[in-house]
């Protein structure tokens, strides 16, 4: 199983990335899919979830309203797209899937079974 994500990079305070998540030898329809962002010196937090029916998503309020998460179930790809982006948005941003995540418990997203190695986010004032 390998999930990998790329769509980052450097762009001015309220441009947009779209992030892309696809995974290989993992169906995402079988599992749920979130985003976690982590900045140098913060913890691991996550910014979207989009539960395995792909009924429910999650968002925190820091990302409410500005990013949304998306399946494309032919590509096997889960994406986040992120507007209104703020120096605060900056970070590594990480694809995770879990077959027994539950979105709409926050304090299970540990349990995720499989992560990328992130691409970077990077957003200048």
């Amino acid at each position: 199983v390998q999930i990998t994500e790329s769509g980052g990079g450097l762009v001015q305070a309220g441009g947009s990335l779209n992030l892309s998540c696809t995974a290989s030898g993992l169906p995402f329809d079988d599992y749920a899919v979130a985003w976690f962002r982590q900045a140098p010196g913060k913890e691991r937090e996550a910014v979207s979830c989009l539960s395995r029916s792909g009924q429910y998503t999650y968002y925190p309020d820091s990302v409410k309203g500005r990013f949304t998460i998306s399946q494309d179930s032919a590509r096997n790809t889960v994406y986040l797209q992120m507007n209104d982006l703020t120096p605060g948005d900056s970070g590594m941003y990480y694809c995770a899937a879990g077959y027994t995540v539950d979105c709409t418990v926050v304090d299970g997203f540990d349990a995720m079974d499989y992560w990328g190695k992130g691409t970077q986010v990077t957003i200048s004032s």
